[in-house]
């Protein structure tokens, strides 16, 4: 096992005592630094993004399950360099650059050190920044797994299938769309009028403004039906899904509420060619490595959009508190249209 490096006794974290509070509710804090235990590695982080589910959290939609403990520092999705291991662990060592996924239940990616599990920590190669690898957890796994979901393969060996990536301006769209053109499918996006050059250049075939007639219609420009959707937003019901889906299309939720989970079990037990799939990420390491591959060989990218200060990061959990100051502080925020990054650049 490699030797620790020296890490202080405290560090900065963000934290919450109370679920509902807003930006009012997040405290800047010094607390003690955690340590690594078995098949555990302890990061000095770099980079965390923060995803739809963390102010979700904060605001108590998602109670009893989560916070499990308060209180609570938020975030899953880091980078950093590793400056301990603990026993069983293998594959890193001290000093390695690395991306991981936090346990949801534990959080700690609001921090300057985090303990990540080493089976959820791949290494960062050097043309991967920490901002970029750190979007990569949630958002672009969210994005893998509902595609393959709808059949999209990697290897050169999958059909030509048509999908339709709704809110493809979002963390997980941008993901989707640039995945599903690896995967040779035919693309159509829906999203705000100010992202559709953004959604063009990244490879989608067809973009619609949602706030329009025909992109509130969803239909395909070309007349297409689709073999899939990668469902990125909320409010649109099965029902106006199932004429623009071909004859086994599938339509993947990614925020399934409890009537999309009613209508997937209905599509199940009557053998519904047409179906509604609920997906809930399934984190793995193989798909952490896959996607940290692809930013390496530009293949993936990760959109940045604009910096925040570490002063202002408690505010950035609730999407409708952005600020843009982008002073010299340590720790800066990164915001990805509407995806967060918490970035230190130490």
């Amino acid at each position: 096992m490699a030797t620790p490096t020296t890490t202080p006794a405290t560090m900065r974290a963000v934290q919450y005592d109370a679920c509902g509070g807003g930006a009012a509710g997040l405290k800047h804090v010094e607390v003690p630094v955690p340590s690594a235990k078995k098949n555990e590695v302890l990061l000095k982080l770099q980079a965390a993004t923060i995803n739809p589910v963390d102010w979700k959290i904060q605001k108590g939609d998602l109670r009893p399950l989560l916070p499990r403990r308060l209180p609570f520092i938020p975030v899953t999705d880091v980078a950093g360099v590793v400056v301990d291991v603990g026993p069983g662990v293998k594959g890193v060592t001290v000093g390695d650059q690395v991306v991981a996924m936090l346990n949801s239940f534990n959080g700690g990616g609001l921090a300057e050190y985090a303990v990540a599990s080493a089976n959820l920590t791949v290494k960062r190669p050097a043309e991967v920044s920490a901002a970029e690898g750190a979007g990569l957890p949630i958002a672009a796994g969210t994005a893998l797994q509902a595609l393959r979901s709808i059949g999209a393969k990697f290897d050169g060996t999958g059909k030509p299938l048509n999908v339709l990536v709704t809110a493809a301006s979002g963390g997980v769209g941008l993901y989707a769309v640039q995945l599903a053109k690896l995967a040779n499918l035919h693309v159509t996006a829906t999203c705000g009028a100010r992202n559709m050059d953004l959604v063009k250049s990244l490879g989608a075939d067809e973009v619609m403004d949602y706030r329009t007639p025909e992109g509130a219609s969803l239909q395909s420009p070309s007349g297409r039906k689709y073999d899939g959707v990668v469902h990125c937003t909320v409010g649109v019901s099965w029902s106006f899904f199932q004429p623009l889906l071909s004859d086994a299309g599938r339509v993947i939720d990614i925020t399934p509420n409890l009537s999309a989970i009613l209508t997937s079990a209905l599509h199940r037990v009557t053998f519904s060619k047409k179906r509604l799939v609920p997906l809930l990420l399934s984190p793995n390491k193989a798909d952490l490595e896959f996607l940290v591959g692809l930013l390496k060989e530009g293949k993936l990218k990760t959109v940045i959009d604009s910096k925040f200060p570490l002063s202002d990061a408690g505010k950035l959990v609730l999407p409708k508190n952005l600020h843009t100051d982008s002073g010299g502080e340590y720790l800066d925020v990164i915001i990805q249209t509407s995806h967060l990054c918490v970035c230190l650049l130490g």
